[in-house]
């Protein structure tokens, strides 16, 4: 086939996904190959491609591809979470748009409008993933609420509660008045807020005297049923006994006292509204304090508020704040900053809310989760991360798992007419459970009434690893025993605990082992002015709209430069051009190999047998860097020193040294290696550039139809001369200093010049075919010519460069003397360390070795340098 002039993205990309899908390389079976297995982070049904999935799904396309060349059965399973609050919000938002109120319909009206929205639109993420090239077995696509994954997360739910790990009761939970729902503590964000602080007057029952306290929420005085102080603060000890009076509200209520009070925080003074804050909550429990919820669920204001019920929580702030001054009961304001706690999903500020909700306990659950990561049996790249989960592990909470939504796994508790309750994974169970418990054997489906909230997503997801091979529900079944646990998971670090640390635990509770070997956690997709990268800051681009442009390859070429595992990537479209760039040079660096004509009867020269010799070494180098550096996760470094390897070696040195003259063939052993490396340097970079990798590939040799690079073997690295490598090294250092010369002189480099050398044992003879190819020499001789030329100093080695008539002699002199100033000064630097008998004595040997070969380099060249300026100085 003829190589195109030009590579184009959009043409090769959609050729080369049809091809891959048609022959189902992405598909895996369990067979005797050792697997290799990640399961997707199911983006929600309601997303799209944003820049972190892009991030995310090219590191772990680059590994599932770089395993299935390596021999590994690659299993790389998709899927999409159903993501209860945010899809449940969009489809009430296109009933609004229909005039439709979800307080109109049925459970089961709502739901059918649910899964058509669904069917339209879910998955459309999965579809754009396909155009980063990701290699996912879309065979086995998931969503959470498929009917199997919905059997498991009820049976464990069920399992659960059967061992009295899962509770229902009354608990302080964080209420989210837009989505009407209570959320998990790791589903609140907190972030700055300015406000105001309230001094308020707590008038003293019996007295004209009154108690000074602040709070950032004077609406919530409505509920106030209590004040709180240290038993150990001398201005509050004549309060024992004693009550005062709620401003406005002039309910009376007991002052209590408690160590929990910080004496120098504010007035020392507390006011304790039990139902609408955690920690009051607590004080209210311990001393008997009423709790009176005054919000309705939307955020409102109830009846138990009297003339204020039905305001927002937020203008009620400000009319309390009216009021108060009005009544004399506001001693004073002032600007305070403070973390606010908001919803992760709608936005809302959370309110703590006194609410019946299903909890798992998770203290003793979480045990063996911990110990897993923190011996390092579960590894977390970066390890820094360790610190963060044993934090979070080690202060675990209950769980609540209960929502109050339609869209998801409905509890399955069944409540009785005479009260209590039966757990069953079906209707008919729950029936039988129910008929055995009140002794009714006339009872029937329809008088019990099943709990109307859903689980919490997490709550599936937490499975995901198990549940997608059906590990739940069949625990023996073939691909669960093949594919688990499964080798490597990429996902954020925001998502830890909600997410990582559950499937831990889950994974030990129901297959006794871990869930995943390694745990890669990417940084943030920020621009360029380090902000996080977002639709309301405008500063986020259209991963479609950079494929069309650049490509997939270009695209996640300049996402996997620049991201290193758990380091913030700053991301700037020069980057992108930067891969389309690289694309475009292996494209050309082909053409101009293809181009080359073969003579079948040219002997081999040296400088092309040194050539190949060298860059087969130099490959080996790089490939054993590279898998080193796979083996820590350090992707971003592999990536580096393969682009290096092509763009800096390969093109910019090793074609250079074999290319023949102009209309000149090349022998065959030369063309044939040159073939072969491009063809493993392609194989090198298919994991990290699947198309155009591809495409060349077929290109290389004849294939036959089913063949792919991605089933063919990637190269591993085998034994390498390193004393090659280094002497090779000092010649193309010569070469550069030669070249410098030409520029710096003037001397055209059509001209052929001589190089003359002093020779020492670091200078090897058999390159000089090399030298004289790659800096056009007429000849290599030994000694020092007579007359001017430019000197230079390659280790200990001088080489010299005549230069004819025409040079200044005096201009030499003194860029010669400025030279032997620098390296007087230079050396005189080292040996002032070197003269430091702690620094010798304690310093790393290896450090003190270098120092002393920097002192061996600056003697040479000053010692060269001072030769120059006597023999320059006699002409």
């Amino acid at each position: 086939m003829e190589i195109a002039a030009k590579y184009l993205p959009a043409e090769i990309e959609s050729k080369w996904y049809a091809y891959w899908m048609a022959h189902r390389f992405f598909h895996s079976e369990p067979d005797g190959r050792e697997p290799y297995t990640i399961v997707i982070p199911p983006p929600n049904v309601t997303g799209v491609l944003h820049m972190g999935h892009m991030l995310n799904n090219t590191i772990q396309d680059v590994l599932v591809r770089r395993a299935r060349m390596r021999g590994f059965n690659a299993c790389w399973v998709p899927g999409t979470d159903h993501a209860s609050i945010a899809t449940e919000a969009k489809v009430v938002q296109k009933l609004k748009a229909e005039g439709i109120e979800k307080s109109d319909l049925t459970r089961e009206e709502f739901l059918r409008h649910a899964w058509e929205w669904k069917e339209k639109h879910g998955g459309i993420i999965l579809e754009q993933l396909k155009k980063l090239g990701a290699s996912c077995d879309w065979d086995r696509t998931v969503f959470t609420m498929d009917p199997a994954m919905s059997e498991s997360v009820i049976r464990v739910f069920v399992d659960l509660y059967n061992k009295g790990r899962i509770y229902r009761g009354v608990r302080m939970v964080n209420w989210d008045p837009q989505a009407l729902t209570a959320l998990s503590d790791e589903e609140v964000f907190y972030q700055e807020t300015n406000g105001k602080l309230y001094y308020l007057r707590y008038k003293i029952e019996g007295s004209d005297d009154c108690v000074i306290v602040a709070t950032t929420r004077p609406e919530t005085i409505l509920g106030d049923t209590g004040l709180c102080v240290h038993p150990d603060d001398p201005r509050y000890a004549a309060l024992k006994g004693k009550r005062v009076i709620v401003p406005l509200v002039n309910r009376s209520v007991p002052v209590v006292f408690d160590d929990y009070i910080d004496i120098g925080f504010g007035t020392g003074a507390l006011k304790v509204t039990p139902a609408h804050d955690v920690n009051d909550y607590m004080l209210g429990e311990k001393h008997g304090l009423e709790a009176i919820d005054i919000f309705n669920d939307n955020g409102t204001i109830n009846d138990r508020a009297g003339i204020y019920a039905g305001m927002d929580r937020f203008d009620l702030r400000e009319r309390i704040e009216i009021d108060l001054r009005e009544a004399g009961l506001l001693e004073k304001t002032e600007d305070y900053t403070n973390k606010v706690g908001t919803s992760e999903r709608t936005g809302a500020v959370i309110e703590p809310k006194l609410s019946m909700q299903w909890f798992l306990k998770m203290e003793e659950l979480a045990q063996p989760a911990l110990k897993a990561v923190m011996e390092d049996i579960i590894r977390l790249y970066p390890a820094k991360f360790k610190n963060t989960y044993r934090h979070w592990m080690e202060n675990v909470k209950d769980w609540c798992v209960s929502r109050q939504l339609w869209w998801g796994q409905q509890i399955p508790a069944y409540y009785l007419p005479g009260g209590g309750c039966v757990v069953a994974e079906t209707p008919a169970e729950a029936l039988a459970m129910a008929r055995e418990k009140s002794g009714n054997p006339a009872l029937a489906m329809d008088d019990l009434r099943q709990d109307p909230d859903v689980l919490d997503t997490w709550f599936s997801s937490w499975l995901w690893p198990i549940s997608v091979f059906d590990g739940i529900r069949h625990p023996n079944n073939e691909q669960i025993d093949y594919y688990y646990p499964t080798n490597d998971l990429v996902t954020a670090p925001e998502i830890l605990f909600f997410w990582v640390a559950r499937m831990i635990i889950s994974g030990y509770e129901y297959r006794g082992e871990m869930p995943f070997r390694n745990v890669y956690l990417t940084g943030i997709v920020r621009d360029k002015l380090r902000r996080k990268m977002s639709k309301s800051l405008g500063n986020s681009p259209d991963p479609l709209d950079l494929i069309a442009r650049y490509g997939a390859d270009s695209v996640r070429l300049a996402m996997m430069l620049c991201s290193g595992a758990g380091n913030d990537l700053m991301f700037d479209e020069s980057q992108i051009e930067q891969g389309r760039n690289f694309c475009n040079k292996i494209w050309n660096a082909f053409r101009l190999v293809k181009s080359w004509t073969v003579d079948e009867s040219s002997a081999q020269s040296e400088n092309n047998r040194i050539a190949t010799a060298w860059f087969e070494a130099l490959f080996n180098r790089t490939m054993a860097e590279a898998e080193a550096d796979f083996t820590e996760y350090r992707i971003s470094d592999a990536l580096m020193k393969i682009y290096k390897l092509f763009w800096d070696e390969f093109s910019g040195w090793y074609l250079e040294l074999v290319k023949p003259a102009y209309r000149q063939p090349i022998d065959r052993p030369t063309y044939d290696a040159t073939i072969g490396f491009f063809d493993r340097l392609l194989r090198m970079l298919h994991p990290f550039m699947p198309f155009i990798s591809e495409e060349i590939w077929h290109h290389v040799a004849e294939r036959r139809e089913g063949e792919s690079i991605m089933t063919s073997p990637m190269p591993t690295a085998q034994r390498y001369d390193e004393k090659l490598l280094e002497r090779f090294d000092l010649v193309r250092e010569a070469i550069t200093a030669i070249r410098n010369i030409r520029k710096e002189k003037n001397l055209p480099n059509r001209d052929a010049v001589e190089l003359y050398v002093k020779p020492d044992g670091n200078f090897y003879p058999q390159y000089n075919p090399v030298l004289e190819k790659m800096a056009n020499l007429s000849a290599v001789v030994e000694g020092r010519p007579a007359g001017l030329n430019a000197a230079f100093l390659i280790k200990s080695t001088e080489y010299f460069v005549p230069l004819g008539d025409g040079v200044n002699v005096e201009e030499e002199l003194a860029k010669l003397r400025t030279e032997l100033e620098y390296l007087q000064g230079f050396l005189a630097s080292v040996m002032k360390k070197l003269g430091n008998e702690r620094f010798v004595a304690n310093a790393p040997s290896a450090v003190v070795q270098t120092e002393r070969a920097k002192q061996a380099d600056a003697e040479a060249k000053i010692k060269a340098a001072q030769e120059r300026i006597e023999t320059l100085s006699r002409l």
